[in-house]
């Protein structure tokens, strides 16, 4: 059966094209017993808009887009799906893009958005200087709102935590159970957020009167080949004994190669929380930001701007919480001998009652 076209809901209702089209469009000024007989042959006949016809006449989509660091990234996956939630509500859907791994990536990510006309965008910058950029100014009237990072050199919204806050409370979290040899794992040390992570790691480390080694600054990079990333600091005359990870990539990293190597004497805590964390033994103590939280604050913040509000860029800074839950209160025993580390255990073991 064909499907039903607008000529098709025209004759049915007895009106024109263009009646229907401006009510489909929300026109306000269409008589309003006009518009019902519309929208009853709409439903009736099961008709659906064509949205690629409908942007390309109101010259927007009724989509806004999404451009996070990586898709796959269980964080990001979480703040697109409150993006997508909260988009749904207001009646828009949502178009998704990577940033990738180079600028070049993430300005083609940036220009396919705009060039499909979304009505706003949200976006995690990775590589590119927006203020320099000139992508935003084309075209007009399209709003921006950043998340989980602030862009360089634009004043513009802005959703994200303290990420130096959250990395100093991490590492005195493992300093105030004896730790002083702590090593610091993240994908990418240099690139904010995470280096901002690792400025709070240090001031920690600083204020309690620890020394800090730069040997103990592990860049994550997806080691191959059975490469150990803790392999130098569990091994050195003064090895470490705990670890601060500063991102969800880094924690599944660090919390594999600690099980399967068996050293599960060695303190761990997470920035970001991940899925089997609290089946693990011990379970992995994390800092938490909400992404919930950061995607539904963002996508509001843009839909503010969509409807046309001219207040001041604001930086909204979302609460991060602890969750306790064992492998971050595992004390230093200076001296101590390491668990056996020869043979390689399960990846994952679950704590009874898991």
């Amino acid at each position: 059966m064909a499907k039903p076209t607008i000529h098709d809901v025209a004759r049915l209702a007895g009106v024109s094209i263009k009646t229907v089209s401006r009510v489909t469009n929300g026109d306000s000024y269409v008589a309003a017993d006009t518009a019902g007989r519309v929208r009853r042959a709409i439903e009736e006949l099961g008709y659906l808009a064509n949205p690629i016809a409908r942007s390309l006449r109101i010259g927007r989509d009724d989509a806004v887009g999404v451009i996070v660091e990586s898709i796959g990234d269980p964080f990001f996956a979480s703040v697109i799906e409150s993006v997508e939630d909260a988009a749904r509500e207001a009646g828009l859907f949502l178009l998704i893009a990577s940033a990738g791994q180079t600028p070049d990536q993430e300005r083609a990510a940036v220009r396919g958005m705009l060039n499909r006309s979304v009505r706003g965008l949200i976006i995690v910058p990775c590589h590119l200087t927006y203020g320099s950029e000139r992508l935003l100014g084309r075209p007009e009237n399209v709003p921006v709102v950043f998340a989980d990072r602030p862009p360089i050199d634009l004043d513009a919204d802005v959703v994200m935590i303290d990420n130096m806050a959250t990395g100093r409370s991490a590492a005195e979290h493992l300093i105030a159970f004896g730790h002083r040899r702590i090593a610091f794992v993240a994908t990418g040390v240099g690139r904010y957020p995470l280096s901002a992570r690792l400025a709070g790691y240090r001031q920690a480390l600083q204020q309690h009167g620890v020394a800090y080694d730069p040997a103990l600054v592990i860049s994550h990079h997806r080691p191959e080949n059975g490469e150990l990333l803790l392999g130098g600091p569990l091994a050195d005359r003064d090895p470490a004994t705990a670890v601060l990870c500063g991102n969800l990539l880094a924690s599944l990293a660090v919390a594999r190669e600690l099980h399967r190597t068996r050293r599960t004497d060695v303190a761990m805590v997470g920035i970001d929380d991940f899925p089997v964390a609290d089946s693990l033994d011990p379970p992995v103590t994390v800092a938490t930001q909400p992404p919930e939280l950061m995607g539904r604050q963002a996508f509001e913040l843009l839909l503010g701007r969509i409807a046309g509000e001219t207040s001041p860029p604001r930086r909204v800074v979302l609460p991060t919480r602890f969750i306790i839950r064992g492998s971050g209160e595992i004390r230093c025993r200076p001296g101590a001998p390491p668990a056996a580390a020869a043979e390689p255990g399960p990846a994952v073991r679950r704590t009874r009652g898991a």
